[in-house]
């Protein structure tokens, strides 16, 4: 009798800025408790966290990291044209922790999802260098210079798809764990340029993403609707409350493995 095979566990990171830091808290709950990753795909600050994993990185290298983490690290100014964050800081910072590594490098696979702001259509990077599409994908509208690669103008993956459920199940994830990190029912007060841009593109993939969530075997909502996505404050609360939702899925997880081997 053949040895039953494991099946393909699949990790889609969503994007909201400062709440995906609860992104480290899920997987350190996953770790913990012995649930392995294979690949992951992530959008905007989902797949900041999902390249350093896919390195890896282990979450509570990651946590010490984001708790230490200053503003001035990655946030270079610049003269608004096409964005007030300049975006070479963070990409430096993405070089470091991927150690200069391309994605198919990287000892978990990893798709990293942008959005070609000239044509609309989604960008999916499965090779290449990690700080270009990162950088790319983490290009909020309006706030980052959007990053060019190749021909294409690439921004924000989240604008297009801000939980990358069908990206990771057409990897070959057998089971599609989605973490999504969206502020829902939270009225935000809007007093900046900033919280203006944030909150309309919250509101717009909201609406995107409430026909795509349904693709997933799980979906993981840590309770951090009550955070801004671009006030990187409270990220030690975030993560602890990424870790209890990964907490309180970790059986779900478990009885979905045991059912797909059952299965074969």
């Amino acid at each position: 009798m053949g040895t039953t095979r494991k099946p393909k566990v699949g990790l889609a990171l969503g994007s909201g800025g400062a709440r995906g830091f609860a992104h480290i808290g899920v997987l350190k709950a996953l770790e913990a408790n012995g649930i392995e990753v294979d690949m992951l795909a992530g959008s905007s600050m989902g797949s900041l966290i999902a390249a350093v994993y896919a390195n890896g990185i282990e979450p509570h290298m990651m946590e010490k990291l984001a708790l230490n983490l200053k503003r001035k690290h990655w946030l270079d100014l610049t003269v608004p044209s096409l964005g007030f964050v300049a975006g070479e800081k963070i990409k430096q910072l993405i070089r470091l922790l991927t150690h200069g590594k391309r994605i198919e490098e990287l000892p978990k696979e990893l798709a990293v999802v942008a959005t070609d702001i000239e044509t609309g259509e989604r960008v999916v990077f499965r090779e290449g260098p990690v700080d270009q599409a990162v950088r790319a994908s983490i290009s909020i509208p309006g706030i980052f210079v959007p990053e060019r690669v190749g021909d294409r103008l690439l921004v924000d993956g989240g604008v297009i798809d801000r939980v990358p459920i069908t990206v990771i199940r057409d990897m070959g994830a057998d089971l599609v764990i989605a973490v999504d990190v969206a502020q829902f029912d939270t009225p935000m007060k809007v007093t900046t340029i900033f919280d203006v841009i944030a909150q309309t593109i919250d509101v717009m993939e909201r609406e995107i993403l409430r026909h795509q969530i349904l693709a997933a075997d799980l979906v993981i909502r840590p309770d951090v609707g009550h955070y801004s996505s671009i006030a990187y404050t409270g990220v030690e609360e975030i993560i602890a409350l990424g870790e209890r939702a990964g907490l309180d899925s970790v059986e779900r997880i478990k009885e979905l493995i045991a059912d797909w081997e059952a299965k074969q």
